[in-house]
C-alpha cells in the first residue's frame, strides 16, 4: 500500500468531490448550440479548466464577458442536478476542518452552489477562478492554496481527475493522487498515485 504524510489535503471539486459531468456536458451543449459551434472540441478542451478560459480559446470572437455570465448562469441554475461521489462525504467529516481545502476552476458562486446541492461541508480554503489570474494547469491555483493555508507546496497532497489539474498541482511542487473514477485515466499517468476510486483512498 502507497502511504504519503502531508500537512493539508487540497481536493479538487468537480469530478472529485462531485459528479457533475452531465451537468457540464448539459450547459457547453446548451452553450455550443447558442454559439453555432460543436459540442465535442469544446469540450475537449473544457475539462478541467476555468470557462472563462475555455471559452476565450474557442470563441475569441465573442464578447468574454457576456458568454462567461451566460455560461455560469446556466451552471448555477443546474447544480441541483450533481451528486456527490462515493466516498467523499465519509473523507471530508473525518478529516480536520483546518487541514483541507478545494481548489477549483469554477466560480465561487458555482463552486459553493455544487457543495451545496452535493451535501458536503463547505471548506475553510475555497479557492475558485475569482482569486487567480492564472487557471490550472497553471500551478497558480494549487500555489495560493498553500499560501492562504501557511504551509510549503511540498507540505500538500492534491487529490485531482483531470490533466490540467494533476499539471496545475505538479508545477507547484505538490505530490498528486489522481482518482480515475468520472472517466478513464488517461493523462492522469504523470500522477504520484492513481486510484480508481475516491473511497479507497484511507487517511489517518
Amino acid at each position: 500500500m502507497t502511504q504519503f504524510e502531508c500537512e493539508a489535503i487540497l481536493f479538487d471539486l468537480d469530478g472529485t468531490l462531485v459528479d457533475s459531468t452531465a451537468s457540464v456536458e448539459r450547459c457547453w451543449r446548451r452553450w455550443t448550440a447558442r454559439a453555432g459551434m460543436a459540442f465535442e472540441p469544446v469540450m475537449a478542451i473544457a475539462h478541467g479548466r476555468p470557462a472563462a478560459e475555455t471559452l476565450q480559446k474557442v470563441a475569441p470572437h465573442l464578447n468574454l464577458a457576456v458568454e462567461s455570465a451566460w455560461l455560469e448562469d446556466a451552471e448555477v441554475a443546474d447544480a441541483q442536478t450533481v451528486r456527490v461521489i462515493d466516498g467523499a462525504q465519509a473523507l471530508l467529516t473525518s478529516l480536520p476542518a483546518n487541514r483541507w481545502g478545494i481548489v477549483t476552476s469554477g466560480t465561487d458562486r458555482l463552486a459553493r452552489a455544487r457543495i451545496y446541492h452535493a451535501g458536503l461541508p463547505l471548506p475553510h480554503l475555497l479557492v475558485t477562478a475569482d482569486n487567480v489570474i492564472n487557471g490550472k494547469p497553471d500551478p497558480e491555483p494549487y500555489l495560493v492554496g498553500a499560501q492562504q493555508m501557511g504551509l510549503l507546496p511540498a507540505d500538500c497532497i492534491v487529490i485531482e481527475d483531470s490533466a490540467a489539474g494533476v499539471a496545475s498541482a505538479q508545477a507547484a511542487g505538490m505530490r498528486v493522487i489522481a482518482v480515475a473514477a468520472a472517466h478513464d485515466a488517461v493523462g492522469l499517468e504523470t500522477a504520484d498515485l492513481v486510484i480508481a476510486h475516491l473511497r479507497d483512498l484511507r487517511v489517518t
